[in-house]
C-alpha cells in the first residue's frame, strides 16, 4: 500500500485525547483506524491522556480525527480533543508505543464493565480455548477500576501484573485486528488467575474452574450459604427460592428484614420475577449491570423472605464470568454484600474468612487482588427512568460534569461526604469525581475504608486539595477526619450544612447551580444551623450555590430517647400525639407500647424531658407508619417509611387530612398537629391502613405544594428541586410532580442518589464555587450557611 506522502503533500497533527480513554481499547481503535485510512504515526498513553501523532493527506487526517470520536469504543468517553499542527516526519507506518508518565491532571480511570456478548459466546463455545474460563474479558468488558493500582493504565500498573501472559494470550495482545489488542486484563486457563474453594478454617477443598464451580453450586443447591469473591469484593450467596436458605442467611448475618438482591441468569428469567418494561431491561443489561428495583409479579418462585413486606425486588444480571457459571442452572440466587453489620465489604481473602466464617460454609476465591473495593450499584425504576439509590460499580469513578464550574485548571477540592451512605468526592477542572459507595462511617473499618478511598482518589488524579469540605455536624467522624486532613495539608476546612449540600448536589447534576432554586429537602436527619435536627426544609439556593436560605420547614416532631426513638417509631408516634394533646386510646400506638414506655412518655410529655426536637420528614413517616399500624419497631434504616409507601401504593382511596401552614412572616411551618389528630380519628373509625397511608402521602404532597406556592410568590425561583433521602419515595415524588409540574420546572435526581450518597457532590461544588468567588471579583460573597 502506498503511503499518503506518495500521493499528496502530507500534514502532521499532534492530538491530545482526554476522558475515559485508557483501559477501553482506545489505542487499538486508533491503530486500526490509522491502518484503514492509510495514515502514519504513533500513539501512546501517559497518565494524563492518549497522545497521538498522525500524518497523511489532509482529508484523511480530518476523517481520522472525526472518526476517533464518532466511532469510539463502547466504554470510551471523550471529553476533549486538542490538535496541534507539527512538521511531517515521513513515518512509514503506525505504531502503539510505550506509555510515559506525563505531567498535569491525570486521565480518568474507567469503571468496571459487565462481560460482553462476544466474550460470553466464546465462553460457552466448547471449541474455544476460553471455554468456561472464569476470567474471560476483552477491550470492551471486564475489570478496570477494581484492578487499577496506578496510571497510566497498563498491565504492570494493575493487579494483573502478577500473571505473565502465555504465548497465545501474548499473540492476541499484540494483534491489531483482534478484540484483545492491548487488553490489559487478558487471561486464559493457562496463565491465570485461578479459582479455588476454601473452608472457613483455610483448607482448600477444590481448585481450578470446573471443580470449584461444581463444588459451590452443589453447596448452594444443598441450601448452604457461600461467599463468592467478585470484582469489587465478596458476596454472600444462597438459593433465592429456598425459605430455609434465605432464613439461615438472615439469621447468620443478623439481618432480619432488610431486602436482598436477586441474581438471575438472563432477562427472560428476570421477567418471570418482576415487571420488566423494555427501557428497564436496557438499563438492567447495560455495561453497568446495576441492581434495579422493579415491581414483583405474582406467582414468583423467589422466597418471600428475600424482600419481606415489600412489593419490589432488586434484580441483577450476572456481570462476571463466574456469575454466569454459577447461574447456569437457571436458579435465582440471593447475592448480598459480603460484610458484617457496620463494616465495609470484604476484599481480602483472609479477612473475609475471619469476618464471614460464621456465615458462609465455603469461600469461592481467586488469586487476583482487588485493588479498589466497589459495591454493586442500586437503581430504582420510575416512569422518568432510573434513579440512583447507590452509585458504585459500573458508574464510579465516572465524573459528573457541572456546568458553571471553572473548567480551566482550577484548585482541587476534596469533599469528605456524609456520615451514612458515604461517598467521597474530588472536584477539579469543571468536573466532580465521586468514589464508589463506602457505607456508614460507624466503625473503625469504615473509617479506614474512607481514608483508603480518598487516598486512592488523590493518587489517581495526582492532585492535592486546596480546600477540604465536610458536614458541619461537630460529632461526625467524617468532619473529624476532614479537619485532621486539612490541618495536615495546611489548607482551609469548609463546613457545609447537610441540607444545603443535598440541594447543591441536585442543582449541580441539573446544571442549575447559577439559578435561584427553591429546594424541598426531606430526609431523616441533618445537623441544622441552630444545632437542631433538621429534615424537612424549604431552602432557597443562591450565589452560585454558595448560599442557602431557610424559608420553611416542618413543625416539631418530638424524638424521645434519641437513637432509641429512631429504632422505635411507636415511641415517636406516641410523643407526637401527646405533644399535640391527642389521646392514645383506641390507636395501635396504645396497644404496642409497653406499660413502662407509656408511663415514661406520658410523664415526660408536659415538659418534653429527654425529647429532642426535629423537623425531620423521616421521623414523621415513622410516626405515621406506627400510628396507622404498619410498623412499630424497625430493624433497618427507613423500614417504616418504605413499608408505609408500599401500603400507600395499594390504595387509590384518599380521605381528607389537615396539614396547614402557619408562621408568616418568617419561615413558613407545616404544622403536623392537625394531621396526626385526623389520622388518630380515622384509625379509631376503622379506616384501613392502606387508605390512611395513601391519604398521608397525598396530604404531605398537598402541604408541600402549598408551601412552594407561598414561597415562590415571594422569591420567584427558576425551578423547584426535590432532594434528600425521602425522595427515594417514588409515590411522593410522583404526587409532587403532578401538583408542581404545571407551574414550575421540577428538578429530581438522575445521576447521583437523592440520599446521603449524593452529599459529597454538593459539598464539592459548594467548595469549588467558594474558592472561585474568593479568588474572583466576588471575593466578599463566600459560602453562607442556611439561616
Amino acid at each position: 500500500m502506498s503511503t499518503p506522502t506518495d500521493r499528496r503533500p502530507a500534514i502532521r497533527q499532534a492530538l491530545l485525547i482526554h476522558g475515559i480513554v485508557q483501559g477501553v481499547g482506545f489505542r487499538p481503535h486508533v491503530a486500526r483506524l490509522a491502518a484503514d485510512l492509510g495514515l502514519a504515526g504513533d500513539c501512546r498513553n501517559d497518565s494524563t491522556a492518549v497522545i497521538i501523532e498522525i500524518e497523511g493527506e489532509p482529508e484523511r487526517v480530518e476523517a481520522f480525527i472525526r472518526r476517533i470520536v464518532d466511532d469510539a469504543p463502547p466504554l470510551a468517553r471523550i471529553t476533549s480533543v486538542t490538535a496541534t499542527r507539527t512538521e511531517p516526519r515521513g513515518d512509514a507506518g503506525f505504531a502503539i508505543t510505550a506509555s510515559t508518565p506525563g505531567t498535569g491532571p491525570r486521565t480518568m480511570v474507567p469503571p468496571d464493565a459487565a462481560t460482553c456478548a462476544a466474550c460470553l459466546q466464546e465462553m460457552f463455545d466448547p471449541a474455544d480455548r476460553r471455554y468456561r474460563h472464569p476470567f474471560i474479558s476483552c477491550t470492551d468488558c471486564g475489570p478496570r477500576l477494581t484492578i487499577t493500582l496506578d496510571l497510566p493504565y497498563d498491565r504492570h500498573t494493575t493487579t494483573m501484573a502478577g500473571f505473565p501472559m502465555c504465548p497465545e494470550c501474548a499473540a492476541e495482545y499484540a494483534d491489531p485486528a483482534g478484540r484483545r489488542f492491548h487488553a490489559q486484563p487478558i487471561a486464559c486457563h493457562r496463565c491465570g488467575p485461578t479459582l479455588s474453594v476454601v473452608t472457613p478454617d483455610g483448607r482448600t477443598v477444590a481448585s481450578g474452574a470446573e471443580s470449584s464451580i461444581a463444588r459451590i453450586r452443589a453447596l448452594i443447591e444443598a441450601g448452604e450459604v457461600v461467599a463468592v469473591k467478585g470484582l469489587g469484593g465478596y458476596h454472600l450467596v444462597c438459593d433465592a427460592g429456598s425459605d430455609a436458605a434465605v432464613g439461615e442467611l438472615r439469621r447468620r448475618k443478623q439481618r432480619p428484614d432488610q431486602p436482598f438482591a436477586v441474581m438471575v441468569c438472563d432477562l427472560a428469567a428476570a421477567a418471570e420475577l418482576v415487571e420488566l418494561p423494555e427501557p428497564a431491561a436496557s438499563v438492567l443489561s447495560g455495561p453497568e449491570h446495576p441492581i434495579l428495583l422493579l415491581p414483583k409479579v405474582s406467582g414468583s418462585t423467589v422466597s418471600e423472605l428475600v424482600a419481606p413486606g415489600l412489593d419490589e425486588l432488586g434484580i441483577v444480571l450476572p456481570y462476571t464470568p463466574v456469575h454466569h457459571l454459577l447461574t447456569g442452572s437457571g436458579r435465582p440466587l440471593v447475592v448480598t454484600s459480603g460484610n458484617v453489620s457496620g463494616a465495609p465489604i470484604c476484599v481480602d481473602d483472609t479477612d473475609a474468612r475471619n469476618r464471614l466464617g460464621a456465615i458462609a460454609a465455603a469461600f469461592l476465591c481467586h488469586d487476583r487482588v482487588i485493588a479498589v473495593p466497589c459495591e454493586d450499584s442500586v437503581l430504582a425504576w420510575t416512569p422518568q427512568g432510573p434513579v440512583p439509590i447507590r452509585r458504585s460499580r459500573g458508574y464510579a469513578p465516572l465524573p459528573i460534569a457541572v456546568p458553571g464550574m471553572t473548567a480551566d485548571p482550577a484548585p482541587a477540592v476534596l469533599a469528605a461526604g456524609a456520615e451514612i451512605k458515604n461517598t467521597a468526592a474530588l472536584a477539579r477542572d469543571g468536573q466532580v469525581f465521586l468514589s464508589g459507595h463506602i457505607g456508614d462511617l460507624g466503625s473503625w473499618e469504615s473509617h479506614l475504608a474512607h481514608k483508603t478511598a480518598t487516598d486512592q482518589m488523590l493518587r489517581f488524579h495526582r492532585r492535592s486539595p486546596e480546600l477540604v469540605v465536610a458536614d458541619r455536624h461537630p460529632r461526625y467522624a467524617s468532619r473529624a477526619w476532614a479537619g485532621r486532613l486539612a490541618d495536615g495539608l495546611g489548607v482551609p476546612l469548609l463546613e457545609v450544612q447537610h441540607h444545603h449540600a443535598h440541594l447543591a448536589s441536585l442543582a449541580a447534576e441539573s446544571g442549575a447551580l447559577e439559578e435561584p432554586i427553591l429546594g424541598l429537602v426531606l430526609d431523616g436527619t441533618g445537623y441544622g444551623c441552630d444545632a437542631g435536627i433538621w429534615g424537612c426544609e424549604a431552602l432557597l439556593l443562591g450565589d452560585g450555590g454558595t448560599s442557602a436560605t431557610r424559608l420553611g420547614h416542618l413543625g416539631d416532631v418530638p424524638l424521645p430517647g434519641g437513637d432509641a426513638g429512631v429504632r422505635n417509631p411507636v415511641r415517636v408516634a406516641a410523643a407526637l400525639l401527646l405533644a399535640h394533646g391527642v389521646d392514645l386510646a383506641g390507636t395501635p400506638v396504645a396497644e404496642e407500647l409497653s406499660d413502662a414506655e407509656r408511663r415514661l412518655l406520658t410523664a415526660a410529655a408536659p415538659a418534653r424531658v429527654g425529647w429532642a426536637r426535629t423537623s425531620s420528614a423521616g421521623r414523621l413517616f415513622d410516626a405515621v407508619a406506627a400510628l396507622v399500624g404498619i410498623r412499630h419497631r424497625i430493624t433497618y434504616e427507613a423500614q417504616a417509611a418504605v413499608e408505609l409507601e408500599v401500603a400507600a401504593r395499594h390504595s387509590d382511596t384518599v380521605v381528607p387530612l389537615r396539614f396547614p401552614l402557619r408562621g408568616s412572616p418568617g419561615p413558613v411551618v407545616l404544622d403536623p398537629g392537625p394531621l396526626v389528630a385526623d389520622l388518630a380519628d380515622a384509625v379509631r373509625a376503622g379506616v384501613p391502613a392502606e387508605v390512611l397511608a395513601r391519604s398521608f402521602h397525598d396530604a404531605l404532597a398537598a402541604g408541600l405544594a402549598e408551601l412552594v406556592a407561598v414561597l415562590a410568590q415571594r422569591h420567584h425561583p427558576s425551578a423547584v428541586g426535590l432532594t434528600g433521602g425521602v425522595f427515594g419515595n417514588r409515590l411522593l415524588t410522583a404526587l409532587l410532580r403532578q401538583r408542581l409540574g404545571a407551574t414550575h420546572r421540577v428538578l429530581t435526581h438522575h445521576q447521583v442518589p437523592p440520599n446521603d450518597g449524593g452529599i459529597a457532590l454538593g459539598q464539592a461544588v459548594i467548595g469549588a464555587a467558594t474558592l472561585a468567588r474568593r479568588s474572583g471579583a466576588s471575593s466578599n460573597s463566600g459560602h453562607r450557611q442556611p439561616r
